[in-house]
């Protein structure tokens, strides 16, 4: 049988050249040369896990009964730990039996239910920019994908509108993320209440991703689409185990919600996995129900970092918004950047100043104007970055043309 080039395959001819590739080769060939490249691309938490939550671990996979396979769905005692943070955190009742289900992390668990639930040449609609897997997770499975706008608020309800008045077929799902990533923006109860409302009304299915739910600066808690009345009628919502309680190699999320989209996604789970290691689950559990002094922890982390960040960039003439929440600084490009576009102005911090970031255009091509900055290192290295940016930014030269990404 003679080779197929993988782009002749139709699916993966729907998936376009992933851009963070490009800026992660600059990375790697600068690092090979010996250069000191400091990573705020990717949004991989540096901190280890909590010392009680390995210690679970290590406890449960010293039983070798833990070695089988493990429930598809998860083990009860994790949805029950989970049922009992929502109840703790936004007073949600949750039933572990027929409304949560654990997940591979966030993302696996949002390409699967992708899957459960479209149909080819179903319409989706989510904001641009967003997580790559809030669009190609349908995309891959066969839908048609409309951008709607990225901020909670009156521009993102009236394309709500027009897109059911305008799409054809029309929209079965919409996604939300807040806080969001990449933009960090956050949302609140108000904004939900509309969300459900149009949804109900015309019969959309509301995907959120709350990720970052516990990545907060201030007295704004992020809410959960499912502390609003009727959410559960067309709303499921996906969580982390990654951010929250720095767990991101582990691979454990959630989702929780509707009945009839949890069971879709249990079945299609049933036939392509056995669920995570059973210890990892056991572990889980443990940092859903013991004490959330590292919540407490990790959110001052961030903020320290974000006040170094924010301010440090300033200082050097970059004017980049403080977030609100999440792990991430959504910088706009300097103006006199601005011409080369996203990819080229991430792979010229790389080759100038030593630092990676994430072009914006990855997210969206509404994008392309920003780059998103993940507070991932420790405070010495960040003003390490800092110095380094300040010095790009008064040295560099700017090619007269647009650098082709």
């Amino acid at each position: 049988m003679p080779a197929v080039p993988a782009d002749e395959f139709h699916r993966i001819r729907r998936l376009p050249p992933y851009v963070f590739a490009e800026v992660n080769a600059k990375k790697a060939a600068a690092r090979g040369q010996g250069a000191d490249v400091i990573d705020l691309g990717m949004g991989n938490p540096d901190s280890p896990t909590p010392p009680h939550i390995v210690a679970k671990l290590v406890e449960a996979v010293a039983d070798p009964r833990t070695h089988r396979y493990s429930n598809s769905k998860g083990i009860p005692g994790l949805r029950k730990a989970l049922a009992g943070y929502y109840e703790r955190r936004f007073n949600v009742s949750l039933d572990p039996e027929t409304e949560v289900v654990a997940t591979l992390g966030s993302k696996e668990g949002l390409a699967n239910l992708a899957q459960a639930i479209t149909s080819p040449g179903d319409t989706i609609l989510v904001p641009d920019p967003s997580y790559p897997i809030h669009q190609f997770g349908f995309i891959i499975a066969g839908a048609s994908v409309r951008s709607i706008p990225h901020t909670p608020n009156e521009d993102f309800l009236r394309a709500l509108d027009r897109a059911v008045r305008h799409s054809v077929p029309p929209p079965t799902a919409l996604i939300v993320n807040f806080p969001s990533n990449p933009t960090a923006l956050l949302c609140d109860l108000d904004f939900y209440r509309e969300v459900v409302q149009f949804a109900r009304t015309h019969g959309l299915w509301v995907i959120s991703d709350l990720a970052y739910a516990e990545i907060f600066f201030g007295n704004r808690r992020p809410p959960s689409i499912l502390e609003i009345p009727g959410a559960r009628d067309i709303a499921v919502e996906f969580t982390s185990m990654s951010k929250t309680y720095s767990m991101p190699g582990w691979r454990m999320g959630f989702a929780a919600g509707n009945r009839r989209l949890i069971a879709a996604l249990a079945r299609v789970k049933s036939y392509l996995d056995y669920g995570a290691f059973t210890p990892v689950q056991v572990a889980a559990a443990a940092a859903l129900n013991g004490p959330q002094d590292c919540v407490a922890e990790m959110r001052t982390r961030y903020k320290d970092r974000r006040d170094v960040l924010v301010g440090g960039l300033r200082d050097a003439g970059w004017d980049v918004p403080s977030p609100e929440g999440s792990m991430f600084l959504w910088a706009p490009i300097p103006d006199r950047f601005a011409p080369l576009g996203s990819v080229a102005f991430a792979k010229l911090l790389i080759e100038q100043a030593r630092v990676a970031v994430s072009p914006g255009i990855g997210f969206g091509e509404y994008g392309d104007s920003h780059v998103r900055i993940a507070l991932v290192e420790n405070r010495q290295r960040i003003r390490q970055a800092i110095r380094n940016i300040k010095a790009f930014l008064g040295t560099a030269e700017v090619p007269q043309e647009k650098v082709p990404a």
